[in-house]
């Protein structure tokens, strides 16, 4: 996904984004401006005040304007609180008056978010809200229009991308690799596996049940 970076220069580290951050989840919020993307993170950058976010997020574009290393300052719970400590902070624009360009910016945002969670190996329980960590009605328009509709929009983004790319047809899907061949004939054999789409995606539940066949055959003892 293609990201602009307007990024904040070192000199301003000191006031814009002081503290090295591993980043533990994404904190989402709405601009309350009418401003496109570029705008805002170039605002952010040129001001003094400490308010500072990593991305901005228009109907047409993602622009950075805090490395990721970084900790921004966004989330209202002050300098040592978790949401200015370990959040990556996403800025979706025109909510002020919000419309079809904040629709379609938030359509955007869902899809960036989606694939930070994918890059980040993280679930949608990574996914907040400024609300959560100061009590402000932030991401106000999308808080308007539903939080968890937002969340389904990021679902549906995410479980597209964790989708197996190319050749997964109904006749490959039920075909194992060859590596695999002789490890899925005997699971099938065995009754530990039911013989179903050896090359998809297993669910947790999925794999609790071979797990509890394994221990009910005696084979995981």
């Amino acid at each position: 996904m293609k990201v602009v970076q307007n990024l904040v220069p070192t000199n301003k580290y000191s006031i814009k984004c002081p503290y090295p951050m591993d980043a533990e989840f994404i904190v989402v919020h709405n601009t309350a401006n009418d401003a496109p993307a570029a705008n805002e993170v170039a605002y952010m950058i040129r001001n003094n005040n400490s308010v500072s976010f990593h991305y901005a997020i228009d109907d047409k574009e993602i622009v950075q304007g805090i490395p990721e290393n970084r900790n921004a300052f966004h989330a209202g719970d002050g300098g040592n609180g978790k949401g200015n400590r370990k959040g990556l902070s996403v800025e979706i624009c025109y909510s002020k008056s919000g419309g079809q360009r904040f629709i379609q910016a938030e359509k955007l945002a869902a899809k960036f978010i989606a694939s930070k969670l994918k890059e980040k190996n993280w679930g949608i329980d990574k996914v907040k809200k400024h609300q959560d960590f100061s009590g402000k009605y932030c991401p106000h328009r999308t808080l308007d229009m539903g939080w968890q509709r937002f969340l389904n929009m990021i679902k549906t983004e995410l479980n597209s991308l964790n989708k197996p790319k190319g050749g997964n047809n109904m006749a490959n899907n039920n075909t194992p690799s060859t590596w695999a061949k002789e490890a899925w004939e005997w699971a099938k054999k065995e009754g530990i596996m039911d013989g179903n789409r050896p090359k998809d995606n297993m669910t947790r539940e999925e794999f609790a049940t071979v797990i509890h066949r394994l221990y009910k055959s005696g084979k995981l003892r």
